[in-house]
């Protein structure tokens, strides 16, 4: 909600930037990881110039998908482009992921 104050006196980040913050964090290529107890596989891609950012996630011991692209063009600010699903299906899972660390495999 705008101009929400927490209890420390700053304004709290936009779901837009902790989003983003989070798909930072993740590793370009293959990760495993773990969302809501469950085993994930997560490819990210990210185009050359940051313009595009792709993820696709497969729940490895079931039929969970989330499939998005994220545009960063000029002028509109970023563009969240779920892939079949909600946006809030693709926040949620992005927040919630954790990646397993010893697993990451860079991909080009």
């Amino acid at each position: 909600m705008p101009g929400t104050v927490t209890a420390g006196g700053k304004t709290p980040p936009s779901i837009q930037a902790t989003l983003e913050d989070a798909l930072a964090k993740l590793p370009d290529g293959y990760v495993d990881g773990y969302f809501g107890n469950r085993s994930w596989g997560v490819t990210v891609k990210r185009s050359q110039d940051g313009k595009r950012t792709w993820l696709y996630g497969k729940e490895l011991s079931g039929t969970g998908i989330v499939s998005f692209n994220l545009y960063r063009l000029a002028g509109s600010g970023p563009t969240l482009k779920p892939c079949e699903m909600s946006s809030a299906k693709v926040i949620e899972f992005v927040l919630g992921f954790e990646p397993s660390r010893e697993k990451a495999v860079p991909r080009l």
